[in-house]
């Protein structure tokens, strides 16, 4: 079985990362979403909340899974019996970055790396960007799934 991770912190999820995500779940037999604890940050949304966002952003993908991981993705893959993680890039700029990660995991483990355009109606996208938006009273419907600006609207309405 092919099987690679689609890791990140996804808080929230975007557009931007459910493209990757389903462009990936037609290249591999499974994907598992990988959504990363690090426990030196903390989020606007719990680790629960944003797996339960991803489930329900991902449930049209019956190949599609969701799980939470601490420590090295390295590790997590090896868990997950997958020999290849996606990332998708947006500019050079994420490129310079991901590439360093992708060489160290590849020097740990193994582990490939594999770098996904991002669609060019997404290439500016990031999470901390729409919660920018939200925050100032914009609207980022177009870049969120509904019940996802549904909840970041009311999260930082509380805020």
């Amino acid at each position: 079985m092919r099987r690679a991770v689609c890791p990140g912190s996804f808080d929230p999820v975007t557009n931007g990362h459910l493209d990757i995500v389903g462009r990936a779940s037609r290249l591999f037999d499974e994907v598992v979403i990988g959504v990363l604890i690090n426990q030196s940050k903390s989020g606007l949304f719990t680790i629960d909340e944003r797996i339960e966002m991803l489930r329900e952003a991902t449930a049209e993908y019956e190949n599609v899974r969701v799980a939470s991981f601490h420590g090295l993705l390295v590790d997590f893959c090896r868990a997950q019996g997958a020999a290849v993680v996606i990332k998708g890039l947006r500019a050079v700029s994420d490129f310079d970055y991901e590439l360093q990660m992708a060489q160290m995991n590849i020097g740990l483990s193994g582990v490939e790396t594999l770098f996904m355009p991002t669609n060019p109606l997404y290439s500016f996208l990031s999470s901390s960007l729409v919660k920018d938006v939200v925050k100032w009273g914009g609207d980022a419907s177009s870049y969120v799934p509904d019940f996802v600006g549904d909840r970041l609207a009311e999260r930082l309405k509380q805020n």
